[in-house]
């Protein structure tokens, strides 16, 4: 059995997320105006939607917003220059530090009045000065220069090798991400390490590629090699993807440099690669990388318009970021419903974008799974499908939102006062009330009088019971208790409900399709024995079976075809029993009709033919007995007078209304029908 704790509410505890009705509640309208799960989750997702507890859920559409402000928020703030102004400015600090200490020198030698050693150290001086002046302007070439270069002082040549082992760091780090820092901890040990590892890497790359036996496996290598990529792979594919990445962000930061600058810190990476043995397996690693993901955004160059630097390392980690940003923008916007968030890294969009944002993902993510494990909707050749439960749910809400408006006092219970054709059981009892069917439930009763008896006979003085004491059995009017019964009067209707192309253009649809909706659920949940049948019509008719109601849209064509409708309807009504009623929802006149070859005639503004054939089907429904009742919605001054003719040749009634207050007329007006049925049955 499922078992459940609870415990006071502390503040850390999630809440209560968006469950599976109010997820369906939420695009109730939109599911109803286009007939598509699938496109109303689709616009649920885009749009957002409130929690339980009232908190906003960002959409999709508000968080690309979000991402490409991050995107655009770091190319105005960084100068890509910077990363070789950054090292340049160091470098010439080395050298200035260096030219300081010889004209220090030199100036010492002076001061000690010895001319020998004043001549000597001139000399050195000079020779030191000609060899910084003549070092290359490119960082590769000034870095060899001063690799070669004798330092004077012992604060530059210090300060040159942490800027050199600072920088063979940041290198690694651009192309490998973080082996820079088991490297950095090893120093030339793990410098070889990692050699060994890229080279074994290159050589299962080429094994696979050419269809052997990788050796070693992938796991031997993660054993020996693993703490250079602490990315947790699981796989080599995926390791491989992982330096991609990183790879293309480098490939993308240099290639978003000028011609200068790109060429000079090319060439210094190269210079301090080779120092490291590490240059030859960097660039066949990358060689083998964009063969493997040509997708990858290597080379594509970004703009960057700000005037903050940054270090080599964090340009490639920014570009490796406006990666990902690229990547999740391409995910988000070509998702076509929430399964396809599942793929969304929900940790990575909490770095990139933020808490809520992840927490708004999430939401989404579970939109689709909790309405499939609700039994609302499942899946059917890969789209989303109401189920009969869903189906029922759409009916149930649309009736409570539409008796939601309607007087207490406007409607009943499906209650009559004379008998109908017959009556049933309901398994209950009520007192018996003036005017009630005197269905006498004889055990109640005897059981009321009993009790009454009881209460003024069995109350001795000291407060027990007596017992052995009988009495003779008198009923009061007060004691009769009468069976409840539902009487099996039947009301037929047939639903015409306009599918033209004015109902959404004039925003009518939703409405009359919340009614239809409506009146299948108060039908088939209260009057069983009822029958209602749902006919679509615009250029032509066609009957609507209930389960594909909710999927029901409007056409993309002209017309009007009422006289069509009238026809499908009567049809269908000549196989029922009871009274007889069709109910239409139109915001048009008749423009079309069925002609004897069975073509489609059109032409607005309606014509003599096209209106005679429709009053024609309207007196033969009159003949057979059915009541016509036409709700017109925004009702021209035409289609008001043509109103009134039906009316007039059928007898039934007239509502002019608008799409606020149709469902109140039509339900009032079934029910009303019905007891009418109830009082003449």
């Amino acid at each position: 059995m499922r078992q459940n704790r609870y415990s006071r509410w502390d503040g850390t505890q999630q809440g209560f997320d968006l469950g599976a009705d109010a997820v369906l509640s939420e695009i109730n309208d939109e599911l109803l105006y286009h007939g598509d799960v699938n496109a109303a989750l689709r616009r649920l997702m885009q749009q957002g939607f409130r929690d339980r507890e009232g908190r906003d859920v960002a959409g999709l559409r508000e968080l690309l917003e979000r991402l490409r402000e991050e995107r655009r928020e770091t190319r105005e703030r960084y100068d890509l220059g910077g990363v070789y102004s950054e090292i340049a400015e160091a470098l010439r600090q080395v050298v200035d530090e260096e030219r300081q200490a010889l004209d220090e020198l030199s100036e010492e030698a002076r001061r000690s009045g010895d001319e020998r050693r004043q001549e000597v150290t001139d000399e050195h001086v000079a020779n030191r000065q000609a060899e910084l002046s003549l070092l290359p302007d490119d960082l590769a070439g000034m870095v060899r220069g001063l690799q070669r270069y004798e330092f004077t002082s012992s604060e530059a040549r210090e300060h040159f090798e942490e800027l050199m082992e600072r920088l063979r760091e940041e290198v690694v780090q651009s192309y490998l991400d973080q082996a820079a820092e088991a490297v950095s901890e090893m120093g030339a040990e793990g410098r070889e390490r990692l050699r060994q590892a890229l080279d074994r890497l290159n050589q299962m790359i080429e094994q696979r590629e050419r269809g052997e036996e990788l050796d070693p496996s992938f796991e031997q290598f993660m054993v020996e090699f693993g703490d250079f990529f602490p990315g947790d792979p699981q796989s080599l594919e995926e390791l491989l993807e992982q330096l991609a990445e990183r790879m293309a962000a480098t490939s993308a930061m240099l290639a978003s440099m000028t011609p200068g600058q790109r060429s000079q810190l090319q060439g210094l990476m190269d210079e301090l690669l080779g120092d490291m043995d590490l240059s030859w397996q960097v660039n066949r690693l990358s060689g083998n990388l964009r063969s493997m993901f040509p997708g990858a955004p290597w080379d594509r160059r970004v703009g960057f318009s700000g005037s903050e630097g940054t270090g080599l390392a964090e340009a490639s980690d920014m570009f490796s970021r406006l990666a990902e940003l690229d990547q999740l923008e391409e995910l988000l916007s070509g998702a076509p419903q929430p399964g396809a968030l599942a793929e969304v890294d929900l940790d990575r969009v909490r770095d990139l974008l933020g808490s809520d944002a992840a927490a708004s993902l999430g939401e989404l993510q579970r939109l689709a799974r909790r309405l499939e494990e609700a039994g609302l909707v499942e899946q059917k050749e890969g789209r989303l499908e109401l189920t009969p439960k869903g189906l029922r749910k759409i009916g149930q809400r649309a009736l409570r939102e539409l008796f939601a408006r309607l007087a207490k006092d406007r409607f009943g219970g499906h209650e009559i006062v004379p008998a109908g054709a017959g009556h049933e059981r309901a398994d209950s009892t009520k007192p018996y009330e003036f005017g009630d069917p005197f269905n006498l439930h004889i055990e109640r009763t005897v059981r009321n009088a009993i009790a009454r008896e009881a209460e003024g006979r069995l109350e001795p003085a000291d407060g027990g019971a007596r017992a052995g004491v009988s009495f003779p059995v008198r009923l009061h009017p007060d004691d009769f208790e009468i069976e409840r019964t539902e009487h099996l009067t039947q009301v037929s209707t047939v639903l015409l409900l306009d599918l033209s192309l004015s109902m959404p253009m004039r925003d009518n649809f939703l409405a009359a399709k919340k009614v239809a909706m409506a009146l299948h659920s108060l039908i088939s949940s209260q009057y069983p024995r009822d029958y209602l049948g749902i006919v679509g019509f615009s250029e032509i008719a066609r009957e609507i079976k209930p389960s594909q109601l909710p999927e029901v849209s409007w056409d993309f064509v002209y017309g009007t075809n009422m006289q069509h409708a009238l026809l499908l309807a009567r049809r269908l009504l000549a196989r029922q029993h009871g009274t007889k009623q069709i109910v239409m929802i139109t915001d048009g006149e008749p423009t079309a009709h069925l002609m004897e070859d069975g073509e489609v005639f059109f032409n607005y503004p309606p014509v003599r033919a096209t209106v005679d054939a429709t009053l024609a089907e309207v007196l033969r429904c009159t003949r057979e007995g059915i009541r016509l009742n036409t709700f017109a919605l925004d009702a021209t001054g035409h289609l008001q007078d043509f109103v009134e003719r039906i009316t007039q040749l059928n007898g039934g009634r007239a509502f002019f209304t608008t799409p606020e207050t149709l469902g109140d007329y039509v339900l009032v007006d079934f029910m009303e029908h019905r007891r009418s049925a109830r009082r003449t049955a």
